[in-house]
């Protein structure tokens, strides 16, 4: 064979080496690609040591074991559990790892506030389902881990201790006043907040830092492309120090997001949405306790993280250049989350109520969609529910927020790669928990200190019956509603008013009209309609506010239909505007607040086409 021949040949099979693998690499992530989403775990290392202290917990007589819980209490005017949502984590981890699922990712609020000895169990449980079933996990930051840029001390006077009675555990005794005839307080480092470095370091193999492992992985501040990446650029350039940002003139502070491509044609971005502004522009911008928490989200971003934006936005261009297919989380919402019933929550509750200020303002929406952000998975708000923008640009962002295990109702998002651009959001639900029970008789222990104490509102002890966690989540809302909620939020006189009816009552009440003619025109019963107490129907508010229609099998299919009729012949009695007086203004709210959670966008299961925008709900 000729030299020159000889040469061509090597030459064309070197080009075509190059070829396919430029071809290869361009791929987007293949069909069948599933990604878990599990936001506010909230996890608390039920039996984890303390590092520094002897103390063990209250011994369980049920199980023999020590145990560092919280008190039932506590639990009850908390919108999160603080100990049932431990066992539930590790069954949601053995429903994906059974299903096998290989790449699981926890927007946000991990821990219960990113002590030590919680991100240790945290640690210890991902290492130990990514060594005995290859999971990745990929982890974003949220406003409870870390509860600000850096450590400081901190604590908790509502753990369980021995007789039922509250037990005090602080990282340092000059931040904690001791109370008289309370158990003595138990000091130890491991209860205090971690920071950025702490959290960031303790959890460095989940994304948050390079692995060999991963196709590709970048940051705001790296200044490498995925054209000439290396595992070395990227491990000189993670470190935290070069991954600041001055979010005020003098205060600079870390930023943990980043992209991840775990498997080939996968793009995971992690976005860190905390925002740490300064109290006292005049004070240390080391002191940990000189910054605000990082609760409101992307309205912050806007204004304090534009590069954010800036960055996002070349993400997007990359992906769409190197045909990869982009997946964004973090822990705030970018849309609405209230099924655009925000306005008429505000006029009933009042604009300072129901954690409106975390509502993202549309500008958000707009902003990222057209940086080419098209799905979203966000946690933070303990809800199930879907928001859909299209920007005036045409661009199309859904926002899928994922349930909370720690509250009802208990599950996780499941989304599947399909072919030619769609994509899959299933709503797994965690209803059987192995071990939710286990802690129920310290609780009685508890239950029974608190009667002889006096204690005035006692939480429900019908909830140490539940028979699957499911339920106990259920109970959990009822008890929230009725000891925090309408305590805090609702209108005193429309309380009582709901409270002095039941639902035919409210029937009779929304319109002047012949009310038993109109029920059998309708294939009502009119003895049987609305024997429920109108009450029950602030509660169930609760319920598809957090679950959406996955709250209807709680409510039941009848009760939605008289829900609805009632709404309906209201409105048509009484038509926007016409409404006169106090009640019938807060109802007409109430009404339209109610309808609206009702029929949202699909929240349960559903697919998005990413080259249509189309959202089509799948039903079973």
């Amino acid at each position: 064979m000729p030299i020159k021949k000889h040469k061509l040949l090597i030459q064309l099979a070197l080009l075509f080496t190059v070829l396919a693998q430029n071809s290869l690499a361009q791929q987007p992530a293949p069909p069948g690609i599933q990604v878990a989403f599990l936001a506010d775990v909230h996890l608390q290392d039920l039996y984890g040591s303390l590092s520094d202290n002897n103390y063990k917990g209250v011994l369980n007589p049920g199980t023999g074991k020590y145990t560092l819980l919280r008190t039932m209490e506590s639990q009850m005017h908390s919108t999160r559990i603080f100990n049932e949502n431990y066992f539930a984590f590790l069954a949601a981890l053995d429903d994906i790892a059974k299903r096998g699922i290989k790449c699981v990712a926890l927007p946000g609020d991990y821990t219960d506030d990113g002590q030590p000895l919680h991100l240790r169990g945290l640690q210890h449980i991902l290492n130990q389902y990514s060594k005995k079933y290859g999971i990745q996990f990929f982890i974003t930051t949220g406003n409870h881990d870390p509860v600000g840029p850096f450590a400081q001390d901190a604590g908790k006077d509502d753990f369980l201790g021995e007789d039922g009675k509250p037990q005090a555990i602080f990282s340092k005794a000059d931040i904690f006043s001791q109370k008289e005839n309370a158990l003595p307080v138990i000091i130890t480092k491991d209860i205090a907040k971690m920071g950025y470095l702490e959290i960031t370091e303790t959890l460095k193999n989940f994304g948050f830092y390079p692995q060999k492992t991963y196709q590709y992985w970048a940051t705001p501040f790296s200044d490498y492309s995925p054209g000439d990446y290396s595992f070395k650029k990227a491990t000189e350039q993670s470190a935290l120090n070069h991954r600041r940002y001055e979010v005020a003139p003098g205060y600079t502070v870390p930023d943990a997001s980043y992209l991840a491509e775990p498997v080939e044609g996968l793009w995971l971005l992690a976005i860190d949405g905390n925002v740490y502004i300064p109290k006292n522009t005049n004070a240390s911008a080391t002191d940990p306790k000189n910054y605000k928490g990082a609760g409101i989200g992307y309205n912050q971003v806007l204004t304090n993280k534009k590069y954010l934006i800036s960055w996002v936005a070349q993400i997007a261009q990359q992906a769409k250049k190197y045909n990869k297919t982009l997946i964004a989380f973090s822990h705030y919402p970018m849309v609405d989350f209230n099924d655009d019933a925000s306005p008429e929550i505000a006029q009933l509750m009042g604009p300072d109520k129901w954690q409106l200020e975390r509502v993202p303002d549309e500008d958000v929406a707009q902003v990222f969609a057209d940086a080419g952000i098209q799905i979203h998975f966000a946690g933070h708000m303990h809800i199930n529910d879907t928001g859909i923008r299209t920007s005036k640009n045409g661009n199309t962002l859904i926002n899928v927020q994922t349930p909370s295990l720690a509250a009802y109702i208990p599950a996780y998002k499941l989304l599947t790669i399909k072919p030619a651009g769609e994509l899959e959001i299933e709503t797994i639900t965690i209803a059987d928990v192995p071990r939710f029970d286990e802690l129920f008789g310290l609780y009685r222990i508890e239950y029974d200190y608190l009667k002889q104490q006096g204690k005035k509102d006692i939480w429900n002890a019908e909830l140490l019956k539940a028979e699957n966690y499911r339920e106990f989540t259920n109970m959990h809302l009822q008890e929230l509603v009725r000891l925090r909620f309408i305590p805090d939020d609702w209108p005193t006189e429309f309380i009582k008013f709901m409270r002095q009816k039941n639902g035919k009552e409210l029937l009779k009440y929304s319109c002047t009209v012949d009310i038993e003619e109109l029920l059998e025109l309708n294939g009502f019963n009119y003895k049987s309609f609305g024997e429920w107490p109108a009450y029950d129907m602030i509660v169930d508010f609760y319920r598809l506010r957090n679950a959406d229609v996955l709250a209807i099998d709680d409510i039941g299919k009848q009760r939605i239909e008289e829900y609805l009729f009632l709404i309906d012949t209201f409105q048509y009695c009484n038509p926007p505007g016409s409404t006169d007086g106090k009640e019938n203004r807060q109802l007409q709210l109430f009404f339209t607040i109610f309808q609206k959670f009702l029929s949202g966008a699909p929240a349960n299961h559903f697919t998005f086409n990413t080259n249509t925008g189309q959202v089509k709900t799948i039903t079973k």
